[in-house]
């Protein structure tokens, strides 16, 4: 039997259990709904970006697209082997992606520091493969770093995050993975970017309706 068909949804697939996929993209993103930029690039020469896993990707997108600073954000997937995969294959935990947000963002306004604040602070990074009732490979909590020096940053922080839980007494490891080689990112589909800015009624466990943070810790 082949071992996808075994396998818990918790668990990676191996590369050869992975989807096929396809060799044209499912989605040509446009402007942003709610900052009116352009979600793909090219990005302003004075923007950096950042792509980041914190569960659900709707209210992950909400927290950062919130942020001063914050030029544009898209949802879309990252991690995996799948080409081109869509949003059904990927919640099939057959192509080995992750829910992730593009985060594009001007320095001079907005540093790499805070929106790593911000990042660790909207979701709760030591479940593993889940986020609060979601459960699943796509839902696991990532850094995925454009350069060397986004990728020592986010080490750092994470470390510092590890010691400030252990500090407060908070039980669980931190499971972010944290990579400058997470292969390509693709865009979902148009109905998810910004989903609870047009979908007023929406819920995410994640910043969705007013969630506080689920390990409750503020970073100083």
């Amino acid at each position: 039997m082949l071992s996808f068909l075994t396998r818990h949804k918790t668990a990676m697939p191996a590369p050869q259990d992975t989807l096929p996929g396809r060799d044209h993209p499912i989605a040509n993103p446009g402007d942003h709904a709610v900052l009116g930029t352009p979600m793909a690039p090219p990005f302003p020469e004075d923007t950096e970006q950042v792509v980041l896993g914190m569960g659900c990707f709707w209210g992950a997108e909400r927290a950062m697209w919130q942020l001063p600073g914050a030029y544009t954000t898209a949802v879309g997937y990252a991690g995996g082997n799948t080409p081109n995969p869509s949003y059904e294959e990927v919640c099939s935990g057959r192509t080995g992606h992750n829910e992730v947000v593009l985060m594009v963002f001007r320095p001079e306004q907005l540093s790499f520091e805070d929106v790593l604040r911000a990042f660790w602070e909207a979701h709760d990074p030591t479940q593993g493969m889940r986020q609060g009732n979601d459960v699943g490979t796509q839902y696991r909590s990532g850094i995925y770093a454009t350069s060397d020096v986004q990728r020592h940053a986010a080490v750092e922080s994470r470390e510092r995050y590890a010691q400030a839980l252990r500090a407060a007494g908070q039980a669980g490891e931190i499971s972010t993975e944290v990579l400058d080689e997470a292969g390509d990112f693709y865009y979902a589909e148009d109905y998810h970017q910004q989903y609870l800015a047009k979908n007023r009624g929406g819920y995410c466990g994640l910043g969705g309706t007013g969630v506080a943070c689920p390990v409750g810790l503020r970073l100083s």
